[in-house]
């Protein structure tokens, strides 16, 4: 009688999906362990990396930086196929961001000196180093250090004696300086044991005022900015960089960001680039080892059947308790198709996971997930960022156009531009791709990337024009003719079924441990062995496997942790039926 060989079925050709395969072929399938199959919804290969041109220029419609090249597994691919050198232009190709100081501009045109706007930035990035746990001072003599429960401790006592920032995270400090009180039992102002990044930094920026402003009077007027005064620009410069972060963690509001998970994200050391022959190029050599025909685009998978009540028998062989046939899992497809198979990995997005847990979502579990992992997958954040991509035009002649930071008034103002839409309130700059080009630039996150998706090119093209014409309306960047463009690319990553956003984050109620909750293969117990009897290979353990940048507890959001969970997918089951290439 022939033996079957284990059937393993990934789910989504995207980075983690592709990462496995690879892994997978080489180690196993090339050595007739198992069979292989790569199932995409989509008519292309990459999920959330999407190479593109626009303007004669490559460009990333999705995943565009690799964060930190010390140790990234992207980044070593990238090496290894040359992907760092093109003829072509490339977006972010020069480091013009980094190299070239911005030009802040406040609404209504009004250029700000560096001199306002630095130390506001700097508090911020101060701020968000501390929480992140890069640097433990956020003043001289001021150390914060906190123990493994978020309790934070100041000299050891929570007491500062001098004129400082006390930030106490218990609340018990009763120091001289300006309290920052994050969870409600000191003489600060309380939100609850439970603490957001939003509330730290906005409890940042009170202390700052406290301590900075005391001489200065809230309404006092800055020269040559119209109806601004300094606390309402501070506000706003402040609230730009909120703005900048948001599109860094997905988060629609850094208020849903938990404050305790922050520290637990790692960050690559080194610099941080884009890729020159595109992002594309690292999914396309993962996938070059895989023959023709184990990647079948369009298949959109809406159930997948599986069995968590399998029984051992007496005779050691596995029955299982709803289905026919030998391999535990059945796939259906839209298109009517089905496939079964031993193991399969999922790699499919956080938020088509999320739509999945509610009766109207189109991709199933049958039996549903067990109440621990969709709890998980419900109190994870998932969030929604889209890139916004704009053509100058040839009438438009000025010769380099700047790196703009953009402060708007708050929405709720009545000196506000009536002509700027409310979805451009939170963009926080627009700037070439890289030096002179004529490509421009800007990112949306949460609720205004949503509306992005949903206007017309040509909305976006006129209240774009409008706004940014505003912005320069009073400067000396103001062009001899109207700021105009010809053409516009966005990204729709919140609305295409396939994806439902763009990169998680952990929300405030949620945790690290969700992320180890979402990425626990099913059933939930491993108490069975693999057999080859009765003209069959199965195994009712490793059902369901589950990869992806969600699932990757510090390296979540990224492509190198999308990499590192469909790695460590492929090598559990590797090491699952004992094969020595792992």
């Amino acid at each position: 009688m022939v033996v079957k060989k284990p059937r393993i079925v990934i789910i989504g050709a995207g980075m983690a999906g592709l990462t496995a395969a690879n892994k997978l072929y080489k180690s196993g399938v090339k050595k007739g362990a198992f069979e292989l199959c790569v199932v995409e919804g989509g008519n292309r290969i990459g999920g959330r990396i999407n190479t593109s041109e626009f303007g004669g220029d490559r460009i990333e419609m999705g995943a565009t930086w690799i964060h930190g090249i010390g140790g990234s597994p992207v980044h070593k691919i990238a090496q290894e196929t040359n992907s760092l050198e093109s003829d072509q232009p490339w977006e972010c190709m020069d480091g013009f961001l980094d190299d070239h100081h911005p030009i802040t501009i406040a609404e209504n045109g009004y250029v700000l000196n560096p001199s306002l706007v630095d130390p506001i930035s700097n508090l911020f990035k101060n701020l968000m180093c501390f929480s992140q746990g890069k640097i433990k001072s956020l003043s001289d003599g001021i150390e914060i250090n906190l123990d493994g429960y978020g309790n934070g401790i100041v000299n050891g006592n929570g007491i500062v004696n001098g004129n400082g920032i006390e930030i106490n995270l218990d609340g018990y400090g009763n120091g001289n300086g300006i309290e920052i009180n994050l969870d409600g039992y000191g003489n600060g102002n309380g939100i609850g044991k439970v603490m957001s990044v939003g509330c730290f930094l906005r409890k940042g920026l009170d202390a700052y005022w406290k301590l900075e402003l005391e001489s200065r009077k809230e309404s006092e007027e800055v020269n040559g900015c119209g109806e601004w005064n300094r606390k309402l620009l501070q506000e706003s410069i402040f609230a730009m960089q909120e703005n900048t972060q948001r599109t860094y963690t997905a988060a629609n509001d850094l208020f849903n960001l938990d404050y305790k998970s922050e520290s637990e994200y790692v960050m690559f050391p080194g610099e941080e680039i884009t890729i020159a022959k595109g992002y594309s190029s690292i999914i396309e050599s993962l996938a070059s080892v895989l023959p023709s025909g184990v990647i079948q685009l369009g298949k959109k998978v809406y159930n997948i059947e599986w069995q968590p009540d399998s029984v051992k028998g007496i005779n050691g062989n596995c029955h299982f308790g709803s289905g026919s046939g030998s391999r535990p899992v059945k796939i259906h497809f839209l298109d009517g198709t089905t496939i079964s198979a031993d193991h399969v990995i999922v790699t499919v997005s956080l938020g088509v996971l999320k739509s999945g847990t509610n009766d109207s979502g189109s991709f199933r579990f049958d039996p549903p997930l067990p109440s621990y992992k969709n709890e998980a997958i419900s109190r994870l954040g998932f969030g929604v960022v889209n890139k916004l991509f704009l053509k100058l035009s040839p009438e438009f002649d000025l010769d380099r156009f700047p790196f703009l930071q953009l402060v708007f008034h708050k929405s709720d103002l009545e000196i506000k531009n009536p002509k700027i839409p409310w979805w451009m309130r939170r963009t926080a700059s627009v700037s070439p791709i890289y030096e002179r080009s004529r490509v421009l630039l800007s990112w949306f996150a949460g609720d205004e990337a949503l509306k992005l998706e949903s206007l017309p090119d040509e909305v976006v093209l006129d209240e774009v024009s409008a706004t940014i014409s505003s912005f320069l309306s009073n400067s000396h960047f103001n062009p001899p003719k109207k700021l105009k463009f010809e053409k516009v690319l966005k990204s729709g990553w919140g609305t295409d079924p396939l994806f439902m956003g763009s990169y998680s984050y952990i929300a405030v109620g949620s945790s690290g441990a969700d992320i180890d909750s979402l990425a626990e293969p099913l059933p939930e117990t491993a108490t069975f062995e693999s057999t080859t009897t009765d003209g069959g290979s199965g195994s009712p353990t490793l059902q369901i496997l589950f990869a992806g940048e969600a699932t990757h507890r510090t390296h979540y959001s990224t492509t190198h942790g999308a990499y590192f969970s469909g790695l460590r997918e492929a090598n559990r089951l590797l090491q699952h039926y004992h094969c020595i290439d792992v």
